[in-house]
């Protein structure tokens, strides 16, 4: 390797964990030269927003409004008590908590200190708190939950947990402005100065491994590439009022914090759950110009009654991604909004596309690579770069390109190539416009509501099961949700035949995700074989396919 093709960046934490910049270091000094990325850190960026109009509205909550002045007070203090409690540059912190001003200040509050943020969505589950904060060594965590606080001591690496709900055995209540305790330093004052190239934020996503992928963005690719992609979502100047349905802590939902308030300067509007009639309220009320949500949270929206005096007039388009769109639900939110539907291309892995600019219609294709995000490629299984209206692996590389994954050298050999191209296991083409058409996936997951659930994950946990002698998890097709999953189950001889309530609680007392618990069992006498011996999961769909739906979704 040429010292022109060295790296840009290798980050060592406190606690071993190595994070090497994939992409060669002369595409990133080519991006931030072009003046695609800034340059800066997220909190640098957030800084000089709250300088420059503190008075602009950053958070709109259950609580209500919180400022750019305020919300500057509620970081700075919560970075003190990160100090304090022994945290800082070269440390990794994860945060487990609802959409609100508390996940939006303890992000900033990493960022401010130099540290890097692993935001991952609440849930029931203990599973995932134990996955990522061990594979990572989080030096320090923020919970809302007491089942995650009760963790801390099986993980050796945990040093300082804060929590936002009462102050529990080990855990430090997480501080806000008024509360009694030490004030924060100057307004001026900027914590920590870390690389642009550096870690700033880890993307959590199940994706298709059988535990949750962690992949590090730099604090240029967050505020650089991704920022770009959203910043194309407006045709002007005015300063963006982004709705957020989804988890601030999702992929989807890094468009928030990161991009939104720290990047962008803008507002951003959060549920702590999900709820359409408050969502629509909140159109009213506080009048975003862009609502962004899977497509089965717009779905309804649009279905939902209409409420008395709702007034949609500040809405300028509604932004679908982390599942594919239906034709039926852009035209039913087109029916209800009388707004663009914009749909996204994108993964926690490092490629995002859209159809904001390009005219092409939602339900046919994804829209033109935009080389400010990443670009696009379309690659053969031998490695060669296949033509216009030649379906293959999409592959890109950009702005926006993660580093790499976090504790895998494994899906690092998998899904990157050596010149820092992003294999995104995706089958596409690009037209002859130069238009990305997404044709489905080449590796196995269950999408189901923009989430990712990991067949071989939920295949390991049921298969503990004492009366379990063999299962296999598929996709079923839902007309709302997507894909609902459903768990092909043959029982041990003998045993009393296993039913889904049944299922349900065996998996959530092994702390699986709510999420992720199959809706569907299928019992069969035995697993079909296709031609090489292998389950046939494509019979075991079929079957499944034929299932009655669960009444209500979870």
């Amino acid at each position: 390797m040429t010292t022109a093709e060295a790296p840009a960046t290798v980050w060592t934490s406190r606690d071993g964990v190595t994070v090497r910049d994939l992409v060669p270091g002369r595409y990133r000094r080519a991006w931030v030269a072009e003046g695609r990325c800034p340059d800066r850190d997220l909190y640098a960026l957030f800084a000089e927003h709250a300088r420059r109009h503190p008075r602009r509205e950053a958070v709109i909550d259950a609580a209500g409004v919180l400022d750019y002045a305020a919300l500057a007070a509620r970081v700075r203090c919560v970075a003190v008590a990160f100090t304090a409690a022994g945290l800082g540059e070269r440390d990794i912190v994860a945060i487990r908590l609802p959409n609100g001003r508390d996940a939006v200040a303890a992000e900033l509050a990493v960022a401010a200190i130099g540290a890097v943020s692993l935001p991952y969505p609440p849930g029931r589950g203990t599973r995932d708190t134990l996955a990522l904060l061990g594979r990572s060594r989080a030096r320090g965590a923020v919970f809302a939950s007491p089942a995650d606080i009760a963790l801390r001591h099986q993980l050796p690496y945990l040093r300082a947990v804060f929590t936002t709900s009462d102050a529990a055995s080990g855990a430090r209540p997480l501080p806000s402005p008024g509360d009694g305790r030490p004030g924060p330093p100057s307004p001026d004052r900027h914590p920590a100065s870390p690389d642009p190239e550096s870690p700033a934020r880890i993307l959590v996503s199940s994706g298709s491994e059988a535990e949750p992928k962690m992949v590090a963005y730099s604090h240029n690719a967050m505020a650089g590439g991704r920022a770009a992609y959203v910043r194309a979502l407006h045709t002007d100047d005015t300063p963006p009022r982004h709705l957020v349905l989804v988890p601030l802590a999702s992929s989807f939902g890094s468009c928030g914090t990161p991009v939104t308030v720290a990047a962008l300067g803008g507002t951003l509007l959060v549920q702590e759950v999900f709820d359409p009639a408050g969502a629509l309220r909140m159109l009213t009320e506080h009048r975003p110009t862009h609502v962004l949500g899977v497509p089965t949270m717009l779905r309804r929206l649009a279905d939902h009654p209409p409420l008395p005096g709702e007034d949609f007039s500040s809405l300028r388009a509604l932004v679908a991604s982390g599942a594919a769109l239906p034709q039926a639900t852009a035209d039913a939110c087109r029916r209800r909004f009388a707004r663009p539907v914009i749909a996204v291309y994108g993964s926690s892995d490092g490629v995002n596309c859209h159809t904001a600019a390009t005219g092409l219609a939602p339900e046919t294709g994804t829209g033109r690579p935009d080389p400010a995000v990443a670009e696009i490629r379309i690659m053969a299984e031998d490695g060669t770069a296949l033509g216009p209206g030649q379906p293959g692996e999409i592959h890109a590389r950009g702005p926006m390109t993660p580093l790499c994954y976090v504790a895998s050298p494994d899906l690092d050999a998998r899904y990157r190539t050596a010149t820092g191209w992003v294999r995104t296991g995706d089958r596409g083409l690009l037209d002859a416009a130069g238009r990305l058409h997404v044709l489905g996936r080449l590796r196995q997951v269950v999408v189901r509501g923009g989430w990712n659930i990991s067949p071989a994950e939920v295949e390991r946990e049921v298969a503990a099961h004492p009366a379990v002698a063999e299962v296999a998890c598929v996709p079923v097709p839902d007309p709302e949700l997507g894909e609902r999953l459903c768990a092909c189950v043959r029982g041990v001889p003998g045993a009393p035949a296993l039913t889904l309530p049944a299922l349900a609680a065996f998996l959530a007392d092994r702390g699986l995700e709510r999420r992720k618990l199959p809706e569907l069992l299928l019992r069969v006498d035995e697993m079909p074989l296709g031609p090489t011996g292998k389950v046939c999961r494509r019979t075991l769909a079929a079957r499944a396919a034929a299932l009655p739906r669960p009444v209500r979704p979870r």
